[in-house]
C-alpha cells in the first residue's frame, strides 16, 4: 500500500477571505505529512521495536484490564439493574470519531497515533470479530472491546456496556475511539449517525462527573477502497463473507496491489462543554442518585442528535477529493463509453467547480490533467479502461451470457464506478437540489423553487446529511453556491437559471439523477405491488426483481436502482414522511404502505421529472 498521510488539527474555513482558492488549497494540502517516508529508508522490524513513550493523562495510575472488568461488574449502576432484573476522573476525557470507509480505519489511525507517540485508543468494534480465531484476541489486547449490533432490549447487557464505556472515559485509561456511522458506509456517502455510544460518552458530562470531554472530527480518505468490489457485490445483494482467520489470511494478496494514497485529516477537538454552554440544563441529574439509570429528555435527545450531525458534517468537510473522483463523476454521465479527450476537458472543468463550491482535491501542481486522468486509469483499471481512444466502465464479458448475467456484470461496475462519484456528492448536494427544484417548480417564485427544495431534502434525508431543522439555510446555501459560479440569478422574489450556467445545472442535475429515477422506481413498486404488510427482507428481493426486469427490457438505464442501500434509505424516507407505518414485531420490523401517500410523492416526481435514460451534461 502507498503512503498514509496525516494532517493537523482543522482550522477555520470561513470568514474574510485571506488567500485565493489556489492558495488556500496549496496550504491546507501542505499540512499534510507523508509520516511512510522514514520507513521506506528503514526496516519494519525496527520500527515496530522503537521506544514508545505516549503522553498519559495527568494523574493516571496503570490500570490493568482485570481491573477495569471488576470496577464495572462491581459499580453501584451494574448491581442496582442486577438486582432489579433478579429482581444494575480524570479531566478532560478525549473521544476520537473517524468516518468509517473500510476495515483498515481503525488501523490506520492507531499506527497513526503509535508513529506521534500519542497514547492508543481503547476502541469499539462489532462481535463479529471476536470470533476470528487468534485475530479477535490480539485485537482485545490491542485496546478493541466488543458489541453487540443490537442490544435487543437486554437491560443488563446495555448496563454492563455502558457502564464499562463510561469507566473508561471517567478514569482516563485511555481515549475511546467509534464511528458515529455504526458500520462501514459500502457507497463511500457518510451514514446517518447512530446515537447509542455517543449519548453514553456523553452522559459523564451531563452528570457531572467530568469537567468537560472532547469529541475529535476525523476524516480518513481512500484513493482507492480495498473493499470496493465486495461492496458492490453486497449491494446487489450477494451476502457479505462472514469474519474469520482463515478469510483474512486468503485476502492477504491483495496487499500487493496499488491502492494509492490514505489521507488522514484529524480535526480541531470540540468542547462538550461549550456545545452545550447556554442550551442544556444539567440541574435535573442533581436530583436522582447518579447510579439510578435516568432516560434522556427530549432536549438531551435533541442536542445528542444534533452533536452526532455536527461531527459527521466536520468529517465530510475535510474529506480528501482525488482527481479520479472527478473522472467517474463525468464518465457516469457519458455511458457507455466517452472521448478520453472530451474527459479530460470535462474532467478540468469540474475540478474548477469543485473547488468554487468549497471542495478540497488533492492534485499535485505539477501534474497536467492528461496525465491525472491517466493515473486515475491506471490505479482504477478494474473499474474503467482506455480504448481505441475511449474510456468505458471494465465490465468485460457482458457481451456474452444470458441478459441476466449482462445486466449483473453491468451493474457491478456502475456501482463501483458511483462509490467514487459518491465522495463529491456532499460538496454538490446543496446546489444540486436547488437545480433539481427550478425543474420541478411550476414557476421560478422563490417560495415555490423553495417547496420543492425542503420536499426533495425530506425525501433524500438518508442519503446525505443534512442539519437538523435548517432546510431553509442549507436552501440559501445551494443558491449562494450557484450565483457564485453565474448558474443562476436571483431577484427578491424570483430564482431563474441563466444561459451562461445552463451546462452547470445540466450537470448537476444528472449527477443526482441516479437518486431521482431510483426512487421513483422504488415508490412506483410500492405503490402497485406491496398490499399487505411487510418485512424488510421481503421487500429487497422484490424491488431487486423488478428493476432488474426493467433493465433486462431497456425501459430503464437505473442502475443504482439495484443499490440495496438505496432501496433502504427510500423505506426510511417513507416512515418519515408518514407515506408508511413501521411496526416493531418479535422477529423485526413489518412495514405498511400507505398507497395514496405513497402515489402522492411519486406524482410529486413523475409530473415535473420524467425517467428517461441518461444523456451527457452540455458544458
Amino acid at each position: 500500500m502507498a503512503t498514509a498521510a496525516a494532517a493537523a488539527p482543522g482550522r477555520a474555513r470561513r470568514g474574510a477571505p485571506m488567500y485565493s482558492q489556489k492558495e488556500l488549497t496549496s496550504k491546507k494540502r501542505d499540512e499534510f505529512e507523508d509520516i511512510l517516508e522514514e520507513r521506506r529508508l528503514s526496516s519494519d522490524l525496527r520500527y515496530a521495536m522503537k521506544c514508545y513513550t505516549p503522553v498519559i493523562y495527568k494523574g493516571l495510575s496503570p490500570c490493568k484490564p482485570n481491573a477495569i472488568k471488576s470496577a464495572v461488574l462491581h459499580s453501584e449502576q451494574v448491581q442496582y439493574v442486577i438486582k432489579q432484573l433478579q429482581h444494575a476522573i480524570q479531566e478532560h476525557p478525549v473521544v476520537l470519531l473517524p468516518s468509517h470507509r473500510s476495515y483498515i480505519d481503525f488501523l490506520m489511525l492507531s499506527y497513526l497515533l503509535y508513529t506521534y507517540d500519542l497514547a492508543l485508543p481503547v476502541i469499539a468494534a462489532g462481535i463479529d470479530f471476536l470470533g476470528m480465531k487468534i485475530v479477535g484476541e490480539l485485537l482485545r489486547r490491542a485496546g478493541a472491546f466488543f458489541m453487540r449490533r443490537s442490544f435487543g432490549g437486554n437491560r443488563l447487557y446495555w448496563a454492563v456496556f455502558a457502564e464499562y464505556v463510561k469507566t473508561m472515559l471517567r478514569s482516563g485509561y485511555a481515549p475511546i475511539e467509534f464511528f458515529l456511522e455504526g458500520t462501514r458506509s459500502r457507497t463511500a456517502k457518510t451514514l446517518t449517525p447512530k446515537f447509542g455510544l455517543l449519548s453514553i460518552v456523553m452522559e459523564p458530562f451531563f452528570k457531572r462527573e467530568v469537567f468537560d470531554t472532547y469529541l475529535v472530527p476525523i476524516s480518513i480518505s481512500y484513493e482507492r477502497i480495498l473493499e470496493e468490489s465486495l461492496y458492490a457485490y453486497e449491494l446487489l445483494g450477494v451476502p457479505k463473507p462472514k469474519e474469520s482467520t482463515s478469510g483474512l489470511l486468503k485476502a492477504r494478496r491483495i496487499l500487493s496491489d496499488n491502492f494509492g494514497t490514505i489521507h488522514i485529516y484529524v480535526g480541531q477537538p470540540v468542547s462538550l462543554r461549550t456545545l452545550a454552554s447556554g442550551r442544556i440544563n444539567r440541574c435535573p441529574y442533581n436530583l436522582v442518585p447518579r447510579h439510578l439509570p435516568q432516560k434522556p429528555s427530549e432536549d438531551i435527545q435533541e442536542f445528542v442528535s444534533d452533536v452526532a450531525y455536527k461531527m459527521e458534517l466536520l468529517q465530510i468537510e475535510n474529506m480528501v477529493l482525488s482527481p479520479w473522483v472527478l473522472v467517474a463523476a463525468v464518465l457516469l454521465q457519458n455511458l457507455p463509453a466517452m472521448e478520453f479527450e472530451l474527459l479530460i476537458e470535462k474532467t478540468l472543468w469540474l475540478k474548477g467547480l469543485t473547488q468554487t463550491f468549497g471542495g478540497f482535491i488533492e492534485w499535485p501542481d505539477n501534474l497536467c490533467a492528461k496525465k491525472a486522468v491517466l493515473s486515475g486509469l491506471t490505479l482504477h483499471s478494474n473499474v474503467a479502461r482506455l480504448v481505441d481512444g475511449h474510456v468505458v466502465l471494465n465490465d468485460r464479458g457482458v457481451e456474452d451470457g444470458a441478459i441476466g448475467e449482462i445486466v449483473f456484470r453491468h451493474a457491478l461496475a456502475v456501482l463501483m464506478c458511483a462509490t467514487y462519484r459518491n465522495q463529491l456528492l456532499n460538496v454538490f448536494v446543496r446546489p444540486a437540489l436547488v437545480a433539481i427544484a427550478l425543474q420541478m417548480a411550476p414557476s421560478f417564485r422563490k417560495d415555490e423553487v423553495y417547496s420543492c427544495f425542503n420536499f426533495l431534502r425530506d425525501v433524500f434525508s438518508d442519503e446525505f446529511i443534512f442539519f437538523p431543522g435548517i432546510s431553509l439555510k442549507d436552501f440559501e446555501e445551494g443558491c449562494f453556491l450557484l450565483t457564485k459560479c453565474d448558474a443562476i440569478q436571483t431577484s427578491q422574489q424570483e430564482i431563474y437559471p441563466t444561459d451562461k450556467g445552463s451546462g452547470t445545472v445540466s450537470f448537476l442535475s444528472a449527477m443526482f439523477r441516479p437518486f431521482v429515477e431510483g426512487y421513483q422506481l422504488i415508490f412506483r413498486y410500492l405503490s402497485k405491488e406491496m398490499k399487505e404488510a411487510f418485512t424488510e427482507k421481503q421487500f429487497i428481493p422484490g424491488i431487486r426483481n423488478f428493476v432488474f426486469q426493467l433493465l433486462e427490457k431497456g425501459s430503464t438505464q437505473c442502475y443504482e436502482a439495484l443499490s440495496s442501500d438505496m432501496q433502504k434509505n427510500a423505506l426510511s424516507a417513507l416512515v418519515q414522511l408518514g407515506a408508511m407505518k413501521k411496526k416493531k414485531m418479535p422477529n423485526g420490523f413489518t412495514y405498511n404502505v400507505n398507497q395514496e401517500a405513497v402515489s402522492k410523492i411519486l406524482d410529486m416526481f413523475d409530473a415535473r421529472i420524467p425517467v428517461q435514460k441518461p444523456v451527457a451534461a452540455r458544458l
